[in-house]
Formats: C-alpha cells, sequence, structure tokens
C-alpha cells in the first residue's frame, strides 16, 4: 500500500523547528570538529593529554565530525516533514543511545575523561526528549491510521 500525502498526518510545528536547530548544530559541530580537530579536542580532555595524541586520534574524531555534520543534513532534510521522514529521525536517535552507552564504556574502561561527557550531554541526551516525542507522535499516527 503506497503512502499518500494525505494518509500522513502533520507532525506539529515544534517538530520541524527542534529538527532545524539539531541540523544547525550538528553541521556547525562536524565542520569545527573536522576543520580544528585538536581545538574542538582541547575543550574536553586536558592539554598534556592532547598534546601526547597519535595523529590517528585525530583522524578518528575528524571522522566524528563528518558523522555528525550528515546527521545534521539528515536532520534538515527530515524537518521538512517529520512524520514521513522519520527513520532519519530514528537513526540519529539510536546514535544518541549508543553514543552514551560507549562513553560509559570508556569511562569504565578508563580510555576516555570525563570530561568528554560534556559532548555528550550536547551532542547526544539533550535530544533524547525531542527526538524520543516525534518518534512516539510518529507512532501515534501510525497506529491511529491502522485503525481506521
Amino acid at each position: 500500500m503506497s503512502e499518500t500525502r494525505e494518509s500522513i498526518p502533520e507532525a506539529p510545528a515544534w517538530a520541524a523547528t527542534v529538527l532545524r536547530i539539531a541540523a544547525v548544530y550538528n553541521v556547525l559541530w562536524g565542520a569545527l570538529t573536522i576543520l580544528l580537530p585538536q581545538w574542538s579536542l582541547g575543550w574536553l580532555i586536558p592539554q598534556e593529554r592532547l598534546i601526547d595524541l597519535d595523529p590517528l586520534t585525530l583522524v578518528f574524531w575528524q571522522c566524528i565530525g563528518m558523522i555528525v555534520g550528515v546527521y545534521g543534513l539528515g536532520y534538515w532534510v527530515s524537518a521538512k516533514d517529520p512524520f514521513r521522514h522519520w527513520p532519519i529521525i530514528l537513526v540519529g536517535f539510536l546514535g544518541k543511545i549508543f553514543g552514551p552507552i560507549g562513553f560509559l564504556q570508556g569511562l569504565w574502561l578508563g580510555t576516555v575523561p570525563l570530561s568528554f561527557g560534556w559532548t555528550i550531554l550536547a551532542n547526544d541526551i539533550l535530544w533524547w526528549w525531542p527526538f524520543g516525542f516525534i518518534l512516539w507522535g510518529t507512532f501515534q499516527a501510525a497506529r491511529s491510521e491502522m485503525k481506521d
């Protein structure tokens, strides 16, 4: 059964606004991380540890910046119709769940400093509620449509 525009209810206006804010944030954060990896890491780890980093670590940090930036592009597209583009939001939401899990594992193993948690708060945990509400609204809309 193909979906028509009429069969998908409109998402609340705040959902598009949140996704655009997330898009801009992610693209900016990603760009700064790609272009200035040492500067962006300097906010998260002690300077003496930053100096001793293997150059490959900076490359991996830049790759993380690229991934975050690409998520931003996805959020911008999904802001046009959040309920229709829910898979993009779900992928982002899952990343925002797994990021903190990886951070906690890094803390447990002693490979990631606690100060790194600031990026987890801003990149992940801050977005749990709005993304979760958008996905819940999508689920409710689909369930309502199935009953009709």
